[in-house]
């Protein structure tokens, strides 16, 4: 009777979880609660379903995190979850090349914005021309706080990948030092862009590139942040005693998300603030 349970194969069949329909739940207060807050009433419901969706993650990966250290991900399952994830990165990869390619629209042809904005949203050039009030008066500088912000990001590809090779080796005193400089370089990271921020000489709304250049550096600027945390986990976990050379899927994703980050930045810093930081060509 016991052996017609004995699993006989390498993957893994999940139990039934609450956490895909709670989920959905979730994200449908959201949805609808956001659209209800914009038509003018209260927020409570779409912030009612982001505390559900934190919950279910956290919860969820949870379920994973149990699944990983009780034999349930064989070398097939590993296999599986590093298709998930590169499959989840192209799609991440996809996500960026639309705030590129809106850039890329606007600052190649900004004449032909004029067709459907106002003038003075571009003056028909790229960068725009300076508005006598707040909305534009310059571009960042990007040899200043962007190129210190790509030496920090860089610096951090290094530790991380000192921590992965520690890890490997089973070096748990390296991996440890490897992940504390990685988490610091990327909150100083964001502090560093928040301070940057903080002191833009334009702003989001009124024109074109306020909105491109901050929808694209700002979702970037949220995927550090929760990439950060991600390895902060992973921090945790090593404490816990959790990851072996052989079996670390966790930290690998972790470090492929990061390298990922890593790798948009300097497509940001080379196209948004040196190429577009240029002297204004009139067109």
């Amino acid at each position: 009777m016991a052996d017609a349970h004995t699993k006989h194969h390498d993957y893994h069949l999940v139990d039934p979880s609450p956490w895909p329909f709670i989920g959905a739940f979730a994200s449908l207060l959201v949805t609808a609660g956001g659209v209800y807050w914009m038509r003018g009433g209260t927020p409570l419901i779409a912030i009612a379903g982001i505390i559900i969706i934190l919950y279910v993650m956290v919860a969820w990966w949870r379920d994973v995190v149990i699944e990983a250290n009780t034999g349930y991900h064989t070398k097939v399952v590993q296999l599986h979850l590093r298709y998930g994830m590169i499959l989840f990165i192209a799609s991440e990869v996809m996500f960026f090349v639309a705030w590129f390619w809106a850039y890329f629209e606007v600052a190649l042809n900004p004449g032909d914005v004029q067709q459907y904005m106002r003038s003075e949203l571009t003056g028909s050039q790229w960068p725009p021309v300076p508005t006598e009030d707040a909305r534009f008066k310059s571009t960042f500088d990007p040899w200043h706080l962007p190129l210190l912000n790509t030496l920090i990001l860089l610096t951090s590809g290094t530790t991380v990948t000192w921590a992965h090779h520690a890890l490997i080796e089973g070096d748990r005193k390296s991996l440890k030092q490897g992940l504390w400089l990685t988490i610091i370089l990327g909150a100083l990271f964001t502090c560093v862009q928040v301070y940057e921020y903080a002191h833009a000489a334009f702003t989001y709304s009124g024109h074109i590139y306020g909105s491109t250049f901050f929808m694209a550096t700002g979702f970037h600027g949220a995927h550090v942040l929760i990439g950060t945390i991600f390895l902060a986990v992973c921090l945790y976990r090593v404490y816990l005693g959790h990851f072996t050379p052989e079996h670390h899927f966790g930290f690998e994703a972790a470090a492929w998300y990061w390298h990922f980050v890593d790798v948009v930045w300097l497509f940001l810093f080379a196209f948004i603030y040196v190429w577009g930081a240029g002297t204004p060509v009139p067109h």
